[in-house]
């Protein structure tokens, strides 16, 4: 049988303010024996495709952070648009002379794609 038990909703805390405050809760919680998290995890824990398609993922990411549609970045790279929707998927390998065509493109170094 499935009983429905009680979870506390905060396991841990995030604080933002003055510099001086965070300092003095960081010392009480010492004191207390309240341990503090690691502020970082690693990229490829959010985004697994980070491992397997990185320049993939890094091509979306600037496409958006640029406000492109992949039609817009086919056009100004000279790329047709599937080919940088298998790009993105990691169904089609980027390759030197694309990537410099995007990262003229995005504004960026084409090595960030290879």
């Amino acid at each position: 049988m499935l009983v429905r038990t009680k979870k506390h909703h905060t396991e841990s805390v995030r604080f933002v303010g003055p510099p001086a405050a965070i300092k003095r809760l960081r010392e009480l919680a010492r004191e207390t024996g309240v341990t503090e998290e690691a502020e970082s995890i690693p990229a490829s824990m959010l985004n697994p495709e980070l491992d397997s398609n990185p320049g993939g993922v890094y091509l979306k990411g600037l496409r958006h952070r640029n406000s492109l549609s992949q039609e817009q970045l086919a056009k100004l790279a000279g790329i047709p648009r599937r080919h940088i929707s298998e790009m993105e998927n990691g169904k089609r390998t980027i390759g030197k002379e694309n990537a410099r065509k995007m990262a003229r493109a995005l504004g960026c170094d084409y090595r960030a794609f290879l």
